[in-house]
């Protein structure tokens, strides 16, 4: 029998369900019900005591932060040895989540300031994230929406639905909806099938994606009915959030075949937390498990700046060492994108190992994993197609059936031939003020 085995059979047998009898460890609304949310359960339930001192701090970060894990994911913890164990570093409260250092931010990605109504970011052109609840079976001490966990107020009423999905609706140029919380999967599933549907009724909204932790945390959720629930609403992709291979375990990797063998593209966001899986060893054997269970790693991020996450930030150095260890020493498939979430709502930036070492006119310079050098020839003679965006006149003899054009934006902008744009300046710098200052002046 497992270590995980004997915790979960010990940990089943001494919570006592006095309204429905008999324990039902697979049950996960028995599993809800029952969430460890104060030191003394913990404690009781784990054997772990902490000094008095220690324990005094602790209560005082549960007010700030408060604690939620799931019986299942609470007996994955090796007891033993729990100060060096992952699950136990991801769901447990740390007295430094009470150190806030002048770089933390309240809300970092700016996602409050890029809501159009409640519930909706709108940050990227053609995508939008709804955000439909506060709730998570399990809190994260990492998660970057710390500032609304368990916040009452954070959970969308009837009529701010209606007026996100009127959002949605009004604004064709939305073609992705990322559902989000929270963690979606702590709704009913009828409730998930009215959202879906309602979502699936708007034309231009053609893939629907939902982002949710449970897989790893609580897998008994991914029952046979929310799998056929999911299922009727495709095209429809499932984002989850698995940090550490200890995570996928038989329970874990079952919901994951459930929800593959329904036909749901899976991925996986992963966190880079220090002492947790901060080591290329550890993030190749899990990226390895996840590609064997059906899912692509998607993402690994660089931990976001919000309050109390010091101790888990790493340099970002340590991500590109971690990418460098999979590039070229294992499947390309297996190997997800580094990404920092900006600060100030920039949005998700690629960082990356550099393989292009220099370029002249007509040739670059490349390296590979092992430290080759070669080079690319580029052509001689090179005639671009100048666009003018008269897409029925074009030379290419352009045929994307029902797509719709839209104006670009960004870099594109500036790479673009029938825009006049140069540059992009910042507001507010010191130069332009000086510039207006002088304008005033002359007025």
């Amino acid at each position: 029998m497992s270590f995980s085995n004997v915790n979960q059979n010990r940990i089943a047998a001494e919570i006592v369900d006095r309204t429905s009898g008999p324990q039902r460890w697979t049950d996960y609304r028995w599993q809800l019900k029952h969430s460890i949310r104060d030191i003394d359960t913990f404690s009781r339930l784990t054997g772990i005591i902490f000094p008095s001192d220690r324990r005094e701090r602790l209560e005082q970060t549960l007010k700030k932060f408060p604690l939620s894990i799931t019986p299942y994911y609470l007996s994955l913890i090796d007891r033993d040895d729990y100060k060096n164990d992952p699950v136990f570093k991801q769901s447990f409260p740390d007295i430094r989540e009470l150190q806030i250092s002048r770089y933390d931010m309240h809300d970092p990605l700016f996602e409050d300031r890029d809501s159009p109504v409640k519930g909706i970011t709108h940050r990227y052109p053609d995508r939008v994230l709804m955000l439909l609840n506060s709730t998570c079976s399990m809190y994260c001490r990492h998660c970057t929406r710390k500032r609304q966990v368990g916040d009452p107020e954070a959970v969308l009423t009837h009529e701010e639905i209606e007026a996100a999905l009127d959002y949605i609706r009004d604004v064709q140029q939305i073609r992705d909806v990322l559902l989000s919380g929270g963690d979606p999967l702590m709704l009913d599933d009828s409730f998930l099938d009215w959202i879906l549907g309602r979502l699936r009724q708007i034309p231009h909204v053609e893939v629907i994606r939902i982002g949710s932790r449970m897989p790893a945390v609580l897998p008994y959720r991914v029952t046979d009915q929310l799998v056929q629930t999911l299922r009727k609403h495709h095209p429809l992709w499932l984002n989850t959030h698995f940090n550490h291979p200890c995570e996928l375990n038989p329970p874990a990797s079952a919901a994951l075949a459930r929800l593959a063998d329904a036909g749901i593209p899976l991925g996986n966001q992963t966190v880079l937390l220090a002492g947790v899986n901060d080591c290329p060893r550890i993030m190749r054997r899990l990226f390895h498990k996840l590609v064997q269970n059906r899912v692509r790693p998607y993402y690994l991020y660089q931990c976001d700046m919000s309050e109390g996450l010091s101790h888990f930030r790493t340099p970002v150095g340590k991500g590109i060492e971690i990418i460098e260890s999979l590039i070229g020493h294992t499947s390309g498939f297996a190997v997800p994108t580094y990404v920092i979430d900006a600060p100030g709502g920039g949005g998700k930036i690629p960082v990356m190992p550099n393989y292009l070492i220099s370029w002249s006119t007509n040739k670059v310079v490349l390296r590979n994993y092992e430290g080759v050098i070669t080079t690319y020839k580029e052509p001689d003679s090179y005639e671009p197609i100048f666009c003018d965006r008269n897409c029925n006149e074009c030379r290419l003899q352009l045929d994307l059936d029902d797509a719709e054009e839209y104006n670009v934006t960004g870099i594109e902008k500036l790479l673009s031939d029938f825009d006049d744009a140069v540059s992009f300046t910042p507001a507010h710098t010191d130069r332009l003020e000086r510039q207006e200052q002088r304008e005033r002046e002359h007025e």
